[in-house]
């Protein structure tokens, strides 16, 4: 994927299952968890003046590798546009012992795509 030179970048990191309450959801739950973060990053994106089409790279770490075609089903349903460019990698712990998945992703908002 390419963007146009005049787009402003923007850096979402640390997208977890982290819920607006605070807690986690989807313990245990790989598909709910993938489900909560895509919702973390389409409010993150949003924030900053985008959308999620505006997403030209994400970095996923995972815990177990084997969780690979949840992850990409999920993320199809809300990736409709295009597929950002893309690395999984795995993970053997994250901050919290209950995330099973975090997002790192950069967003070219504008420059007249």
């Amino acid at each position: 994927m390419s963007v146009p030179a005049a787009s402003r970048l923007v850096f979402l990191s640390g997208m977890t299952a982290r819920n607006a309450e605070g807690g986690v959801t989807g313990i245990g739950d790989i598909t709910a968890q993938a489900h909560q973060v895509c919702r973390n990053l389409k409010a993150t994106v949003e924030a900053a003046g985008g959308t999620l089409a505006d997403i030209a790279r994400l970095d996923v770490y995972v815990r177990d590798m084997a969780d690979f075609d949840a992850i990409h089903e999920v993320r199809r349903q809300y990736f409709t546009e295009h597929a950002p460019a893309s690395t999984m990698v795995e993970v053997s712990r994250f901050v919290k012992p209950e995330y099973l998945i975090e997002i790192n992703a950069i967003a070219a908002i504008g420059g007249g795509r």
